[in-house]
């Protein structure tokens, strides 16, 4: 890879952009925290003079100092501004969901493939080295079901307690982690019934195109010694377990700054677990399962 490290100019200042992505970003070597923008000036301020950087009046001017921006804000924010970005030629690293409902998402993920510009999305848990032998694992073998969870109480309060989170529950904010693991691990989704209440308690049942059923349980609202994702695959072979318990997300971020410098350099391989590149597209395929699973519980 070029020994130019990528300069990115981070949208948002919130507590995601504090404790994940300006620390990520800075750490380098392959990436520098070129500019931060955000809704409050204050908040930017005191988040990029904490990194060393630049805190800048508007998104224009971020635009013109970086080559690849990240984006820790609201999914409406992000649809609203990801595509500014891609029409000036910047590489995009997304969160999810890409949008707050298929609509934008496709208008991110359209404005992507015009511009022809590099995304990632931040699926955190894909980028830790358990995650990838999980997922080897899974394709050497063919599941019949699947049992999985995402829970934690996050949503109880505290600063990721944030109001399009209380709006819209764990389906938007959960769905797109488990729903992405689980279409990797048994298969593409081809159908997702949901019910319950996004923001107490959701379950998913998932059909597959190969035949196997998964289930998944979503809450954010139930009080844990620490968040628990789990993921079981059963078949004819010794059962496949992961589990978060085993693994420090700390080890996610190396590796994620890594593959998106990477993937701006134009240096990127082949992804490392057999599931193909989370860009842009693989969020739209998650919005699409979303909105399947949003329709079956306001049915």
């Amino acid at each position: 890879m070029s020994t130019t490290p990528v300069a990115v100019g981070l949208i948002g200042a919130g507590p995601w952009a504090r404790t994940m992505h300006a620390r990520m970003l800075a750490a380098g070597p392959e990436t520098t925290l070129a500019a931060v923008w955000a809704r409050r000036p204050e908040a930017a301020a005191e988040l990029a003079a904490a990194h060393g950087t630049a805190a800048v009046s508007c998104v224009e001017e971020l635009l013109d100092r970086c080559e690849a921006v990240a984006f820790a804000v609201p999914p409406a924010v992000q649809a609203q501004l990801a595509p500014v970005a891609a029409r000036a030629g910047k590489a995009l690293l997304l969160e999810k969901p890409l949008g707050p409902d298929l609509a934008a998402a496709r208008a991110v993920a359209d404005a992507v493939a015009e511009a022809g510009v590099v995304t990632r999305m931040v699926l955190t848990k894909r980028y830790h080295p358990r995650t990838v032998e999980f997922l080897r694992a899974a394709r050497g073998v063919q599941v019949t079901g699947a049992r999985s969870c995402y829970l934690h109480g996050a949503f109880l309060g505290g600063e990721l307690a944030t109001a399009w989170r209380l709006e819209h529950g764990a389906l938007l904010d959960l769905g797109p982690h488990l729903l992405d693991l689980l279409d990797a691990a048994v298969g593409p989704v081809a159908a997702v019934h949901a019910s319950g209440d996004p923001r107490r308690w959701t379950e998913l049942t998932l059909e597959h195109e190969n035949g196997a059923v998964s289930q998944a349980s979503l809450s954010g609202s139930v009080r844990l010694p620490r968040a628990r994702t789990r993921v079981e695959l059963f078949g004819e072979f010794e059962e496949l377990v992961y589990d978060t318990a085993e693994i420090d997300h700390e080890e996610c971020w190396p590796v994620l700054r890594r593959e998106f410098a990477a993937a701006v350099r134009g240096t990127a391989g082949e992804a490392a677990d057999g599931a193909g590149p989370l860009d842009a597209r693989r969020g739209l395929h998650l919005q699409s399962l979303l909105e399947k699973a949003a329709r079956t519980t306001a049915a």
